[in-house]
């Protein structure tokens, strides 16, 4: 079992930056592929970024692609999503996912991830 906090969010006005935390407990984090998606009111949870197990491997959903950076560290069983040059489209409550331990690649898929966080929201005023 994997449990995950975010943390990090809140309000920003657009072009502003956030760096939201995930924190894990439990089983091997560091054996694991972790992601973070999104989801914004009368909207479906969408895919926002996913890294592999050592880091060396990331993806992005075009909307974020340049903008967003996400990392790992762990030995902190912590991951990372910087968010630069914000926009108002990007307010949504962000949650972080974690899939089986063993399952180390990159998913862009929700049903492909068995762990969640609670979600933390950011909101970006124009």
């Amino acid at each position: 079992q994997v449990q995950l906090v975010e943390s990090g969010g809140g309000l920003v006005q657009a072009g502003g930056s956030l760096r939201l935390s995930c924190a894990a407990s439990g089983r091997a984090f560091s054996d694991s592929g972790m992601g973070w998606f999104r989801q914004a009111p009368r909207k479906e949870r969408e895919f926002v970024a996913s890294i592999s197990w050592s880091g060396g491997s990331t993806y992005y959903a075009d909307s974020v692609k340049g903008r967003f950076t996400i990392t790992r560290d762990n030995v902190k069983n912590t991951g990372y999503l910087q968010m630069d040059s914000l926009k108002p489209e990007d307010s949504a409550i962000y949650y972080c996912a974690a899939r089986r331990p063993g399952r180390n690649s990159i998913a862009t898929i929700p049903s492909l991830y068995n762990y969640w966080g609670q979600g933390t929201q950011v909101t970006v005023s124009s």
